[in-house]
């Protein structure tokens, strides 16, 4: 059995309700160093796509070329022992054929797990049945290069939508994406915004897939997720943007 596939199969079992897998998203290879070697011990290794493209000069949003985005990967997977999850934003692709074309990419690069959120270019969702077109592509691609990759299916709808209209008519609509998803090969659900306890308890009850939140301001405390059930926490671009705080800082300080 190849290294691979042990790594792909330790990822998809850190995704367990309850326990969340933590997640302290990195840029490139020093940064994933850096992470795996941390105090806390880190049980696998996650990219966060806004800071690798602005790490390499790019906005997010599919703008760091392709090519650019796989070396990058690839990179990360040799400079690590720990399972690598990537952030693949839409997939690179208008069609389906071309997601798995980018997803095939990523697993030769050595990634064994990957993020593809239903967010459009030009704002708002992707069609669910589209989505789950995309999702199914994805996994059809892993399942020919006998990668069990565990793909987390992004759906946007609380990172787009005020405060104001997180309720239960949002959360309803993203639980039937998430069953879609789920029945089109996605291991794990998304959804980056969501903050509000009562609305992730009742998410993670009536899901099909283990959720993974994205913490951010008035993100409920770890105890508390652990509590609700959730499955993964993700920091995003929060340690880029801490990083670049503190690289400025000492900046100021050494031009004083």
């Amino acid at each position: 059995m190849s290294d691979q596939i042990l790594k792909a199969r330790a990822l998809r079992a850190l995704h367990t309700p309850g326990a969340p897998l933590v997640l302290f998203n990195c840029w490139d290879a020093g940064s994933a160093q850096a992470v795996a070697v941390a105090a806390a011990g880190a049980r696998a290794i996650a990219t966060a796509s806004w800071a690798v493209a602005a790490a390499n000069g790019y906005d997010d949003g599919e703008q760091l070329p392709l090519d650019l985005a796989i070396a990058n990967i690839a990179r990360i997977a040799r400079a690590v022992t720990l399972p690598v999850t990537v952030d693949l934003e839409r997939g690179y692709g208008a069609t389906p054929t071309e997601v798995a074309d980018t997803v095939a990419q990523a697993i030769r690069a050595g990634a064994v797990g990957c993020n593809l959120e239903d967010g459009i270019a030009t704002g708002g969702l992707r069609d669910p049945g589209e989505q789950a077109v995309r999702l199914q592509a994805a996994r059809d691609a892993a399942d020919r290069l006998d990668v069990p990759l565990f793909i987390n299916a992004r759906t946007d709808g609380f990172l787009l939508a005020a405060p104001g209209d997180h309720d239960d008519a949002l959360l309803d609509a993203t639980l039937a994406r998430a069953r879609v998803y789920a029945a089109h090969g996605a291991d794990g659900l998304f959804v980056p915004g969501l903050v509000d306890a009562a609305l992730i308890e009742r998410l993670v009850q009536a899901s099909p897939l283990p959720v993974n939140l994205m913490a951010a301001a008035g993100t409920p405390s770890l105890a508390t997720l652990r509590a609700l059930g959730v499955a993964r926490l993700s920091h995003g671009p929060g340690p880029y943007l801490q990083a670049m705080r503190a690289l400025e800082d000492a900046a100021r300080g050494g031009a004083a």
